[in-house]
């Protein structure tokens, strides 16, 4: 997945700092986005993954205009936890991020049944 860094998308704007560059927050949902987009279309009708657990890296900062790319890598399969290892690299090649993902497999009506109301 490929994304060029906006104004939006940076640590003042989502509150996650005071200065002009890619913001964590923003970061981590562009490594979960590589994650769902890494399983749409491999899950049987009704199924989907809702996010478990995080560990995250952020090793360098991307300013406003930067493109960053993000690799989302299924390494394990246990029932239904699904583990991925993601990275981030910037246009220059450097390494922006990684981290490992896990998400669980639900059955989409189930699951928003249980929610309170």
């Amino acid at each position: 997945m490929e994304v060029v860094v906006g104004r939006d998308d940076t640590a003042e704007q989502v509150g996650s700092g005071d200065l002009p560059v890619l913001g964590t927050p923003r970061l981590l949902a562009f490594m979960e986005g590589a994650t769902v987009q890494a399983v749409r279309g491999h899950l049987d009708e009704g199924r989907t993954s809702v996010g478990t657990r995080v560990e995250l890296e952020h090793l360098a900062a991307s300013p406003v205009g930067m493109r960053v790319t993000v690799v989302a890598e299924l390494v394990e399969v246990d029932g239904r936890r699904l583990a991925f290892e993601v990275n981030a690299t910037d246009g220059n090649g450097t390494v922006v991020a990684r981290g490992r993902i896990e998400r669980a497999v639900v059955d989409q009506e189930r699951f928003m049944a249980r929610l309170p109301r």
